[in-house]
């Protein structure tokens, strides 16, 4: 697998980092070694979690895994911190002393004294980002966090905390945000913040929080409309005007090029400008190795071109000038 550089950090990675959001939970001990597996064996190696994934369960299925089925030097491994399980945005809690605990109690689950990728999970309104950025500081120069980053910043968000360097500290390298064809909202700020930063930037749910595998074009599975979940995460995108047309244009592409939607999907998000590496969560293995295929797939231009212009976000005053 290709490697890229995260930000202006030093540090190249895998252009293709595993979710684990449902590790412990709907994905059990077995299927996550599988996954991790086949990940590392296909080049990949950044390891994405949280400590509100399954509340603690996720970091605790990595810990155990590494070292046992993969050698903890051959991931970058990547968690956050100041989310709170089950809340809601408003609930976040970034103050230096919640995050130096929480980022020990994961150091703990994850049986590792270090990781690669520190982030903070969510904006909090009421926690000054000088404290914020004290916090990474000193996680920072303890040898706890290698780099830190930041998930689901605002554009104006991305650039306060980008511009913190706190005692000569260290400064962000990354930003992680939604971000498909589906969801494209990023680049109205969030993205020309990180470009003109030097942040890499790490999307979440690039398959449109599954609907851009193709999957539900003939319905959804009975079963599956039951799920409060799924009504409001997938339903999110599955409901939106435009989803249909957008997802039928990466259904064609895939079969011109006898390849699955969700490579096509993929390798559109992971080229845009500024991108680092998409996310890829995956259920089982099987679903794994359909993503790992975007690896060898560069788009055609006019395919390309065709994906940009079914999917194109409004962009409108004061982000350009009408």
């Amino acid at each position: 697998m290709k490697r890229r550089e995260l930000g202006h950090s030093g540090l190249k990675i895998s252009r293709m980092g595993l979710g684990t959001a449902t590790w412990g939970l709907t994905t059990d001990r077995d299927e996550a070694a599988k996954q991790l597996e086949e990940f590392v064996g296909a080049g990949g190696d950044l390891v994405d979690s949280s400590d509100v994934y399954g509340e603690g369960a996720s970091e605790r299925v990595i810990g155990e895994l590494l070292g046992a089925v993969v050698p903890r030097s051959s991931v970058v491994l990547a968690t956050k911190s100041g989310g709170v399980a089950g809340g809601k945005p408003g609930d976040a809690d970034t103050r230096r002393e919640s995050l130096l605990s929480a980022l020990d109690a994961s150091l703990t689950r994850l049986r590792t004294d270090y990781v690669d990728l520190w982030q903070m999970h969510v904006w909090d309104d009421r926690t000054p980002i000088d404290e914020t950025m004290s916090a990474i500081e000193t996680a920072v120069q303890s040898g706890r966090v290698r780099h830190a980053g930041i998930c689901n910043y605002a554009g104006w968000q991305t650039a306060l905390a980008a511009r913190k360097r706190l005692g000569g500290g260290p400064s962000l390298v990354s930003t992680q945000v939604e971000y498909s064809l589906l969801e494209r909202g990023a680049e109205r700020e969030v993205v020309p913040a990180a470009a003109a930063l030097g942040l890499g930037v790490l999307p979440w749910a690039p398959l449109g929080r599954g609907v851009l595998t193709a999957k539900y074009r003939s319905g959804v599975p009975q079963e599956r409309t039951k799920s409060s979940f799924f009504r409001w995460y997938v339903g999110h995108h599955l409901n939106a005007p435009r989803t249909g047309e957008i997802v039928d244009t990466v259904a064609s592409a895939a079969a011109e090029l006898d390849v699955a939607p969700v490579a096509i999907a993929l390798a559109w998000v992971r080229d845009r400008p500024s991108v680092v590496a998409p996310v890829v969560g995956a259920r089982t293995v099987e679903q794994l190795r359909d993503s790992l295929t975007a690896e060898s797939l560069e788009l055609p231009e006019e395919i390309r071109t065709r994906l940009d212009e079914v999917s194109t976000p409004y962009i409108g005053y004061p982000e350009r000038l009408v």
